[in-house]
C-alpha cells in the first residue's frame, strides 16, 4: 500500500491530478497491443501443416508459375476472424463498396478493416504523448484529456472510411463525365460493321487516357465474355462494380435488345442521345446553382465595406458631436 501510494504521489506530481488515470490508460494500451496479436494467432492444425508440406513438395516438382494478381494473401488467413465482419450482409456491403471504389483485389475487405484498426491505435497513442507531453497540467479537464486523447483515435479509425467513400464518388463521376463519349464512340464502331464485342475493346482502348477507370470497367467485360460467361450476367456485374445508375439503364437496355432481336445499333443511337442531353442538364443545373452560392460569400465580401462607407462617416460625426456635448 505504501509502494501504490508512493507511486500515485509521484504521478501526481509529474502529471498532474489526472496522473493515475493517464498511466493506467497508457498501460492499458499497451497491453491490448501486445495481448491481442496473441489472441487472434490460432494454433496450426496438423492436417493444414500436412496439406502445406505437400504443396510445397508438389510447387518443387513442378515449373514455377506466375501467381495471379485475384489469389488471397495467405499471411491474412489466419486474422480473417479479426479482420473481416461476421455478418454476411454487412462483408457483402463493405466488399461492393471497396469494389466501388476500385478495389478489386480479394484482401480489400482485410487491409480495410486492418488500416482502421492501425490508424486508430497509431492516432490514439499519438495522442496520449503528445497530451503528456504539451497539455497535461494541473489546469488540464477532463473534457480535455478525452478530447486529446481519444479524439485522434476516433480521427484515425474514420479516416480510411472517409477516403474511401471521396474515391467511391470520384470515380463515379469520372465514369458519369466519360460514358456518352463512350457511347458515341461505341456507336460508330457498331455502325462501321463491328460486333459489340469489338467495340467494347476498341472503346476502352481509346478512352483509357481521359476516362481510365470506364475504360477498366469496359476491359473487364472483354475479358469476361471472351472466357466465356453470358453477356448478361457479365454487363449486370459491370452495373454493380459501377453503381452509377446510367451504366445500369444502359445495361438493361442492352440485355432488352439481345433478349428481343432488336437492332443494338437503334438502341445506342438512342439512348446516346439521351446520355448528351442528360450531361447537358447536369451542366446546366450546377449553372444553375452558381448564382445561390455566390450570394452568401457576395453578402459578407461586399456588404460590410459598402456599410463602413455608407455609415462610417455619420458615426464618427456622431462620436464628435458626443464628445463636444461633454
Amino acid at each position: 500500500m505504501q509502494f501504490l501510494s508512493n507511486m500515485q504521489t509521484m504521478l501526481t506530481d509529474l502529471m498532474g491530478p489526472f496522473g493515475p488515470l493517464i498511466a493506467v490508460g497508457t498501460l492499458g494500451v499497451i497491453l491490448v497491443l501486445v495481448t491481442i496479436p496473441l489472441l487472434i494467432q490460432d494454433s496450426k492444425d496438423p492436417l493444414e501443416k500436412l496439406k502445406k508440406n505437400s504443396r510445397d513438395t508438389q510447387s518443387e516438382l513442378q515449373p514455377k508459375k506466375k501467381l495471379r494478381t485475384g489469389t488471397r494473401n495467405e499471411k491474412l488467413d489466419k486474422y480473417a476472424n479479426f479482420l473481416e465482419p461476421k455478418d454476411a450482409k454487412q462483408l457483402s456491403q463493405i466488399r461492393l463498396t471497396l469494389m466501388q471504389a476500385g478495389y478489386r483485389s480479394r484482401d480489400a475487405v482485410r487491409y480495410f478493416h486492418f488500416a482502421q484498426f492501425a490508424l486508430g491505435l497509431g492516432f490514439l497513442v499519438l495522442g496520449v504523448l503528445y497530451f503528456l507531453i504539451f497539455v497535461s497540467g494541473d489546469e488540464a479537464t477532463t473534457q480535455q484529456t478525452l478530447m486529446y486523447i481519444l479524439g485522434p483515435g476516433a480521427i484515425g479509425y474514420i479516416l480510411p472510411k472517409t477516403w474511401v467513400n471521396k474515391r467511391l464518388q470520384q470515380r463515379q463521376e469520372e465514369i458519369s463525365n466519360g460514358f456518352p463519349d463512350s457511347l458515341d464512340m461505341m456507336l460508330t464502331c457498331v455502325e462501321a460493321g463491328q460486333s459489340m464485342d469489338q467495340a467494347i475493346i476498341r472503346v476502352a482502348r481509346e478512352i483509357r487516357v481521359s476516362f481510365p477507370a470506364l475504360a477498366e470497367e469496359y476491359e473487364i467485360v472483354a475479358h469476361q465474355i471472351k472466357a466465356g460467361r453470358d453477356k448478361p450476367s457479365v454487363l449486370n456485374e459491370m452495373s454493380d462494380r459501377c453503381g452509377v445508375q446510367d451504366i445500369s439503364s444502359f445495361v438493361t437496355v442492352l440485355i432488352q435488345s439481345q433478349s428481343f432481336g432488336t437492332s443494338i445499333a437503334d438502341a445506342l443511337r438512342v439512348y446516346a442521345g439521351e446520355m448528351r442531353d442528360k450531361r447537358v442538364m447536369r451542366a446546366e443545373e450546377k449553372a444553375n446553382k452558381l448564382p445561390t452560392k455566390m450570394t452568401l460569400a457576395t453578402m459578407m465580401l461586399t456588404v460590410p465595406p459598402l456599410l463602413i462607407i455608407l455609415v462610417g462617416p455619420s458615426v464618427l460625426g456622431i462620436m464628435e458631436l458626443l464628445g463636444q456635448m461633454k
